[in-house]
């Protein structure tokens, strides 16, 4: 009974996650079809991998050429921000027993949204209403990846620039949250290293030094950048 008024609770919240994880898991399902593979793996891999933008460069492994290492290089480069989702998340997460291994699975850039700035509505357990966005947020993403595996299997036409659903979902979320926090100091910080990080690196080559950097200089500041951060953005 707690788990149906959790998930009742906990889904307008996920309304926007629906819309947005609904087409662009479909153009995910696409491009893992156009690949010559059946909608099944790429529901399989949804349900098993469940990493968002990782799955939109997985569909490159499968091509000949690609080596283990560069998989793994290539993977770390995409996922190392995970590091402060998790961070940020440990005191939530201790308290969910069991489940923690699972929020820890589900954990991609939407859902952390969600679990960092939505408060538990009242009567609701907080571990049953977190699971239940997390939970529901695989659920948008796993059937969008089967609409798009099974019209990329039955229907032809040309996909040109469906990949860019994934980067306009990430600069709607930045958007999002850059209006609704008052403390901008962390995202100013990130958007002058990723600035810097092109102009030293390259475009093809930034992402994973400039996160480094990123990550050094967050936990470096740490209270410079939280403390007083309100009175920055005000």
């Amino acid at each position: 009974m707690g788990y149906k008024k959790a998930f009742k609770k906990a889904f307008p919240y996920t309304i926007p996650v629906l819309t947005g994880y609904l087409f662009i898991g479909i153009a995910f399902g696409v491009m893992y079809a156009e690949k010559g593979y059946s909608f099944w793996w790429a529901i399989l891999m949804s349900l098993l991998v469940f990493a968002g933008s990782g799955q939109y460069l997985a569909v490159n492994f499968f091509v000949p050429g690609f080596s283990l290492i560069q998989v793994v290089l290539l993977t770390l480069m995409v996922n190392v921000r995970h590091i402060f989702y998790g961070i940020s998340l440990l005191d939530k997460f201790n308290k969910m027993g069991k489940k923690r291994w699972y929020m820890i699975f589900g954990l991609t850039d939407e859902t952390y949204s969600l679990l960092a700035t939505t408060k538990t509505p009242e009567g609701v357990e907080e571990e049953k209403f977190l699971f239940a966005i997390a939970l529901l947020d695989q659920f948008y993403w796993v059937f969008g990846s089967f609409l798009g595996g099974l019209a990329g299997t039955y229907i032809k036409f040309d996909s040109t620039g469906i990949d860019f659903a994934m980067t306009s979902l990430f600069v709607v979320l930045f958007i999002e949250q850059w209006m609704e926090t008052k403390n901008r100091r962390p995202a100013l910080v990130g958007i002058a290293l990723s600035a810097l990080g092109v102009c030293v690196f390259g475009a093809d080559r930034f992402v994973f030094p400039t996160m480094i950097c990123i990550i050094i200089v967050l936990l470096a500041g740490k209270k410079v950048f939280v403390k007083g951060g309100e009175e920055y953005a005000g």
